[in-house]
C-alpha cells in the first residue's frame, strides 16, 4: 500500500479506527446516515440492531468489501490509525491484509488445511517451507485449532466440523498478522457449544486485534464485547460501554430492543 496505515503515534496501539460522518448508498437507496463511530485498539466492539439496519454494510466499510459491488458509494471519512482508507493511494487488497474478515458461514477453500492457512503469506511474499510451517503452526495455536488438526494438515478443510471451520477461518485471517478483525456474526451457523469457543477466542485474541462483530445475539454481545453501538434505520442511536448500554440505556429505542420488545 502506498499509504502506510499506522503511522500516527507509532508508540500507540494499533487498529483505532474512527468513522465521520458516513453516508452509504447501494444505488439511489441510503444504507447509512451520518454514522460516526470510534473502535478503540484492542477492544472488541458489537454491533447490534435488526435486520437491515445497516450493521453489516458499515462493517464493510472497514474494509471497503463494499467496493465489490456495483453501483455503491459512499461519502465521509474512514481512518484506521489515523490514515483515509478511502484515500486513492490505498490499496485495498493492502487494506485488507490489515483488515481481516471472517464471515457469517464458515469458508474455508477446498484445500488442505495447511494450504488454507499457508494462502494469504504465500500471496505477500512469503515462500520458505520453514517459515511457512511456524504460521501455520502458530495461527492455529492461537485459533485454539492445533491440537485437533496437527495430524490432519494435508486432509482437506472441507471435512472438518462446522465449528472447527469457523476457527480455521480465524487462524487464516490472523495468519497474515493484521491489524483489526471483522467478524460478520461468526456463530451464527454454529452450536451452542462452538459458540463458546468462538466468543472464549475472541477474548483471548483482542490481546493483539481489534475486533469488531456483528451480532444478532445480545446474550453474546454482553457476554464478549467491550462496547456497543445499536444501529436502527441506518443510523447510529446509541454507542457506549457494553455494560452501560444494557444496564442503563440512554435511549427508548435501544432500552426496547434490547429487551426484545422490537427486532
Amino acid at each position: 500500500m502506498s499509504t502506510t496505515l499506522g503511522t500516527e503515534g507509532e508508540t500507540a496501539l494499533r487498529g483505532a479506527i474512527r468513522a465521520t460522518g458516513v453516508d452509504f448508498y447501494y444505488g439511489a437507496v441510503q444504507a447509512l446516515k451520518e454514522v460516526s463511530l470510534n473502535v478503540e485498539p484492542r477492544k472488541i466492539t458489537a454491533l447490534i440492531g435488526p435486520s437491515g439496519c445497516g450493521k453489516s454494510t458499515f462493517l464493510r466499510c472497514l474494509n471497503r468489501m463494499n467496493d465489490l459491488i456495483e453501483g455503491t458509494r459512499i461519502t465521509g471519512l474512514v481512518e484506521i490509525d489515523g490514515t483515509d482508507i478511502y484515500s486513492p493511494e490505498v490499496d485495498p487488497v493492502e487494506l485488507r491484509k490489515i483488515v481481516g474478515m471472517v464471515f457469517q458461514k464458515p469458508n474455508p477453500f477446498p484445500m488442505s488445511i495447511f494450504d488454507n492457512i499457508a494462502y494469504g503469506p504465500r500471496i505477500h511474499g512469503t515462500r520458505k517451507r520453514s517459515e511457512l510451517e511456524d504460521i501455520v503452526e502458530r495461527s492455529l495455536t492461537r485459533a485454539y485449532l492445533w491440537d485437533e488438526a496437527k495430524d490432519k494438515l494435508k486432509q482437506s478443510a472441507l471435512g472438518l466440523s462446522g465449528g472447527q471451520q469457523q476457527r480455521l477461518c480465524i487462524a487464516r485471517t490472523i495468519a497474515v498478522e493484521p491489524e483489526v478483525i471483522l467478524m460478520d456474526e461468526p456463530c451464527s451457523a454454529l452450536d451452542p457449544i462452538a459458540t463458546s469457543k468462538i466468543e472464549d477466542l475472541m477474548l483471548e485474541l483482542k490481546e493483539n486485534f481489534t475486533i469488531v462483530i456483528v451480532t444478532h445475539n445480545m446474550q453474546q454481545a454482553q457476554r464478549a464485547s467491550d462496547f456497543t453501538a445499536f444501529f436502527m434505520q441506518g443510523r447510529i442511536v446509541e454507542t457506549n460501554t457494553t455494560g452501560e448500554i444494557f444496564l442503563h440505556p440512554r435511549e427508548k429505542q435501544t432500552e426496547d430492543y434490547i429487551s426484545g420488545r422490537f427486532g
